[in-house]
């Protein structure tokens, strides 16, 4: 019977990360552009130590290159810029920002108001129930202005 490692069909290693020039050419870029898209936040991050003189030498593995060409294509498909890729990944991520970015677009008339969730409606429901009652001459409430 022959060794696990014999087997042409098993998975091998991943390939050894790669310097950027040679990630910028796998994924039909430059290595400016790689860093540029690195600066805005559109590159995986990185847990390398620094190299060398304290400067830090990005390697790519398969999986930041699949990254990489994934935000690409999204560039690609919705004709953006690097810059709006990530302004759309900050209005996810901060709750804020989406929140200032939904209240604009409700203004300019792009955007339908948000939904009122059934959770938030019972609770005004709740609320006003509440405030409507009035204690009674025995300290019991009793509602006001409904019959029922």
């Amino acid at each position: 019977m022959a060794a696990l490692d014999d087997d042409p069909t098993a998975p091998g290693p991943d390939p050894a990360p790669v310097p950027i020039s040679a990630a910028a050419e796998r994924v039909g870029s430059t290595a400016r552009m790689l860093r540029y898209r690195e600066g805005l936040g559109l590159l995986p991050r990185t847990q390398e130590q620094p190299t060398g003189r304290g400067h830090r030498h990005r390697r790519f593995t398969e999986e930041d290159l699949r990254t990489i060409e994934g935000g690409l294509e999204l560039e690609r498909e919705f004709d953006i810029p690097p810059a709006a890729l990530a302004f759309a990944l900050r209005v996810l991520a901060e709750p804020d920002v989406l929140a200032r970015v939904r209240a604009h677009g409700e203004r300019l008339g792009r955007l339908a108001a948000a939904p009122t969730r059934a959770l938030d409606f019972e609770k005004e429901k709740a609320m006003r129930l509440l405030h409507s009652r009035r204690p009674g001459p025995s300290g019991t409430g009793t509602r006001t202005g409904h019959s029922g």
